[in-house]
């Protein structure tokens, strides 16, 4: 199932199933799960480990070295997991040496068109990167976080779990989790109700979340005394923990 016009390193590691379109370039240092498809003109490079039944549409760069003035061309990694959509020319960089050495992607997430993942993140699960999304280096999203077209995430800062953020957003800071981000740069405009609903989340989990956004955004409390108040509230609703925890892990301060 691989194209006698691809180019594939006698280094690579193919495992059974895979699929490799013709002018695909496969590079030493790769190794490749079951079921995966690479489409025609796709560059992978090492070392790079992905996963199985992932799919690579044409003229994606899958472990390209970090677009980054530090790195020296020392030996950094790129993780894929399983089940991952990549479409037409989205880039993903290794990381560099000063970053963790590792570039990290979770499962079962949708990247579409001219996505970029910078040096050094750590994309989680379940999430959804729309058009042209671009990631700067050191950035973590967390599982089922949406990007909407054209958003711009800035180095260092963090996405939290189930947070949307609307198309053409510039987020300078940390999305909270559960939270709607939009605006250049990105402020907080309610919480993800929609998306809440769709991943299952009970309505009174949802009031619940309501009450703790209400508490950070609507009561002029400092964060510190909007946190203490939220605390006293996870025993009702165990996602509110989620959130303090972000909180507390925050290091570019969160988005409000």
């Amino acid at each position: 199932m691989i194209s006698d016009k691809a180019i594939v390193d006698s280094n690579a590691k193919i495992a059974a199933g895979v699929t490799i379109s013709p002018y695909a370039v496969i590079g030493p240092d790769v190794e490749i799960g079951a079921g995966t498809w690479i489409g025609p003109h796709v560059v992978i490079e090492g070392p790079t480990k992905i996963g199985a039944h992932n799919q690579f549409f044409q003229f994606s760069s899958i472990g390209s070295c970090p677009q980054d003035k530090k790195y020296k061309g020392e030996p950094t990694r790129l993780e894929i997991g399983d089940h991952n959509i990549f479409r037409e020319c989205t880039t993903v960089s290794r990381g560099t040496l000063q970053g963790g050495e590792v570039t990290t992607i979770g499962s079962h997430n949708l990247f579409m068109a001219y996505v970029h993942i910078a040096h050094d993140c750590q994309v989680g699960s379940q999430t959804t990167f729309a058009n042209n999304a671009s990631l700067a280096g050191h950035v973590i999203v967390a599982d089922y976080a949406s990007l909407g077209g054209f958003v711009g995430v800035h180095q260092y800062c963090q996405i939290g779990a189930y947070c949307f953020c609307a198309a053409g957003s510039i987020v300078l800071g940390d999305a909270l989790p559960f939270t709607i981000v939009s605006g250049c740069p990105a402020k907080v405009h309610g919480l993800n109700t929609e998306g809440l609903k769709r991943r299952a989340f009970s309505k009174e989990e949802i009031l619940f979340l309501r009450r703790a956004y209400k508490i950070l955004y609507r009561q002029g409390l400092t964060l510190d005394e909007a946190t203490l108040m939220l605390a006293k509230m996870i025993p009702d609703c165990q996602p509110i923990q989620m959130m303090t925890d972000f909180i507390k892990k925050s290091t570019r301060g969160i988005v409000r």
